[in-house]
């Protein structure tokens, strides 16, 4: 079905995000898979390409649109090509936004220009190891020493942990106020008693570092709070919905493609004298996904209108989020069972595939918390 959100322009940045992919991610691709992190230089050739930065303010050097729909063209592009490839979605979806609204002029003249040209990498640490989807549950404490903070504890599972140069880390500032006492606090790169654990070893996404953080009296200024003091959890809520419609948007164009690839192995590949797609129950099945894939994009694309005109809600970004993470599982899962035995290897794309896509309905809030947000918000 033809998708009607996307403008010229739109398409005019896919065609460039492709160019990025064949000349700067490919031929890269295999060494930052077997070295398991991308080279800090993807992030700067992202920047020429006008891929970095595009959605901040044009005095900083930036391109100065609020239009998410370019977010979802550079996400749909890295998705369809896998998992191995810088993180601009964190950079620009997740991140960047965070530092567009809720920095001061004096932070954004320190930070943004370097951020939109890939010079500096951003990460947010919310996760801990005894907190994951409970942010209410977080103990890394941020406690005043004057004009500074002293901020101690560990954070877990952070994306771009061993690439980045800046960290937004959520502490705790006042330990007895419950969501009213956590504040967003810039962590830079060389900051004494700032360390980072292990790269993590993980199922998948091998490319992508995630790793530990740990903070043993970092001395943090003042002039590092991000937003206001004791909002942290409001700042949050306020940027999720669009980091869970980004998850949504890679996790179905990347099972779109595959879904792609495994419709072209069901007419090549034959048993019993004919292509096993021609058995009724392989075509229903890919009939099947088609279909689901093709009502998800429209769900999507009815989001992204949503973005544009100011109106996606947190609950619709849950329900875009849930739903394409689950869909693009059930459908990566089923293109894995009609490769057969192919589908098991991991020369093929399938199988790396199946574990790298795993992740979707766990992080930005897994499946569950999606759902509990939107049956509360039935009045549940």
């Amino acid at each position: 079905m033809k998708r009607l959100v996307f403008e010229p322009e739109h398409e005019q940045l896919r065609e460039t995000t492709r160019q990025y992919i064949e000349r700067e991610v490919a031929p890269n691709a295999e060494k930052w898979e077997r070295e398991r992190i991308v080279d800090r230089s993807a992030y700067v050739a992202a920047g020429k390409y006008g891929l970095i930065g595009f959605n901040m303010p044009e005095q900083y050097g930036g391109g100065g649109s609020d239009d998410f729909r370019f977010n979802a063209v550079i996400n749909e592009e890295l998705a369809r090509w896998g998992s191995v490839a810088p993180a601009l979605s964190l950079q620009n979806d997740v991140v960047g936004p965070y530092f567009k609204t809720l920095a001061s002029n004096e932070q954004k003249q320190r930070w943004l220009p370097g951020i939109i040209t890939g010079e500096i990498i951003v990460a947010i640490a919310m996760t801990e190891p005894g907190a994951g989807s409970d942010l209410a549950g977080i103990r890394t404490s941020a406690v005043r020493d004057g004009d500074d903070w002293i901020v101690n504890g560990s954070k877990t599972f952070i994306s771009s942990g061993i690439n980045c140069d800046l960290v937004v880390v959520v502490a705790r500032t006042d330990p007895d106020a419950g969501h009213k006492g956590f504040t967003l606090l810039v962590v830079e790169r060389d900051m004494d008693g700032f360390t980072r654990g292990r790269k993590l070893d993980k199922m998948g996404l091998h490319s992508q570092d995630t790793a530990e953080l740990h903070f043993e009296n970092v001395r943090v200024p003042g002039t590092n709070v991000l937003g206001q003091e004791g909002r942290g959890f409001y700042h949050l809520m306020h940027n999720l919905p669009s980091e869970r419609l980004s998850i949504a948007i890679s996790a179905l164009a990347g099972a779109r493609e595959t879904w792609r690839q495994t419709l072209q192995y069901a007419k090549d590949r034959k048993a019993f004298g004919q292509p096993i797609g021609s058995f009724q129950h392989n075509r229903f099945l890919l009939a099947e996904m088609d279909t689901e894939l093709d009502l998800g994009e429209q769900y999507i694309d009815r989001c992204l209108r949503a973005v544009v005109d100011g109106e996606l809600t947190a609950v619709e970004a849950a329900k875009a989020k849930w739903w394409c993470t689950e869909l693009a599982k059930k459908v990566i899962d089923g293109c894995v069972q009609l490769h057969g035995g192919y589908g098991y290897m991991n020369e093929y794309r399938v199988a790396r595939d199946y574990v790298d896509s795993r992740i979707y309905t766990i992080f930005g809030g897994t499946t569950e918390i999606m759902k509990d947000i939107i049956g509360r918000d039935l009045g549940l």
